[in-house]
């Protein structure tokens, strides 16, 4: 399932199907807007989404085998709600 997929379910309860994408587009912006920030974003009975810093450490690299530093880097964790699988639908 992709983010057209989404406009497209949502477009039974929106007046149209551009109107729907509209609104999707609009809702993950603003879950990304969110992430940058630092933030955490939580969608109940979904999951929850946040921002991860990983640690500094030591990499080689391929060609030459020399060692390099990997700095640290903004990783988005998701963690399903607890509920996730077990509603009935």
């Amino acid at each position: 399932m992709n983010k057209s997929d989404i406009a497209k379910d949502a477009a039974n309860i929106a007046a149209s199907k551009k109107e729907a994408a509209a609104i999707v587009n609009r809702v993950f912006k603003h879950i990304a807007d969110s992430l940058r920030r630092g933030n955490k974003v939580v969608i109940s009975g979904f999951g929850s989404f946040s921002v991860h810093i990983t640690k500094v450490k030591t990499g080689r690299n391929p060609k030459t085998g020399e060692q390099i530093l990997v700095p640290p880097l903004k990783k988005i964790r998701f963690k399903q709600s607890a509920d996730f699988f077990d509603k009935d639908e």
